[in-house]
């Protein structure tokens, strides 16, 4: 919650106002894919340096892996987008604070003919019936992501374990996983910012989008650190800061307009849980 986290940026004694020398350890951000290949972080991360003093080192992979890093101390803080597996991270009491920043949709898309018939079917889930009752064929990242978890529990839902030919997994982030999918003339969930940065060398198109069961929250953690391990949690809760912070909510609100007509993220700060 935000008011969780400002609480905790206060009691590291985080200050925007007066930054820190540059001469400072890096602040290890673990992230998705998404927000990298969506280009978010090349307008976000430049202004939250420049605002802090602070220098961000970036790794940007699934947000299963991104977790995995700050369990282990290898990141100070996380910006992903798996709700229950970010909530299981609090639990193991390896997060100073936790806190909404924005969101986006995850929308199917496929080729344009549509072999499964799935243009104009509510839900994703009944959409990923349709798919496996037709052996049509979708490339899944199989990378442990914020996508590839979402992908896992609508195929759940569905009463369907995928396998066989037709399901592919790339082990890939979403930037690829769209190509391979284009190349394949194959459906794939993706989050649908990262296909609007993507779809000028993709000839697959959204299929279903504004579904009840495709939101995509994501939420930004500083990590605990780990005693006798080299951490920058203060530089990890300015970056939390910044991220919900009036003007770090404005670069969000506003990012991808230009580009494609709309933002490619909603932001949430103070919004919920």
């Amino acid at each position: 919650m935000l008011r969780r986290l400002c609480a905790s940026i206060l009691i590291l004694g985080v200050s925007l106002v007066a930054p820190p020398a540059r001469a400072g350890p890096a602040v290890v951000l673990a992230t998705t894919t998404s927000t990298q290949d969506t280009g978010l972080l090349d307008v976000l991360v430049p202004a939250f340096e420049k605002a802090s003093g602070y220098v961000v080192k970036t790794i940007a992979v699934g947000t299963g892996a991104a977790l995995a890093m700050g369990e282990r101390g290898d990141a100070d803080v996380l910006l992903v987008h798996a709700p229950a597996a970010e909530e299981a991270y609090m639990a193991k009491d390896r997060g100073v604070a936790r806190a909404l920043v924005m969101h986006n949709a995850f929308i199917v898309v496929g080729p344009a003919g549509d072999p499964a018939h799935v243009k104009g079917i509510a839900t994703a889930q009944e959409a990923f019936a349709a798919i496996a009752r037709a052996q049509a064929a979708f490339v899944s990242r199989g990378d442990d992501s914020g996508t590839n978890t979402k992908e896992l529990a609508l195929w759940k839902a569905a009463s369907v374990t995928p396998s066989g030919t037709w399901y592919v997994k790339t082990g890939s982030g979403m930037g690829d996983t769209l190509h391979v999918a284009s190349q394949r003339a194959a459906y794939t969930l993706t989050d649908d910012g990262t296909y609007l940065s993507q779809r000028a060398g993709l000839s697959i198109v959204p299929i279903v989008e504004d579904a009840k069961d495709l939101r995509n929250p994501y939420h930004v953690i500083v990590v605990k650190p780990i005693a006798g391990r080299i951490s920058n949690t203060t530089g990890g809760a300015a970056f939390a800061a910044f991220v919900t912070s009036p003007a770090g909510q404005g670069i969000i609100a506003t990012y991808g307009r230009e580009r494609f007509g709309r933002p490619l993220f909603t932001p949430d700060a103070g919004r919920g849980p």
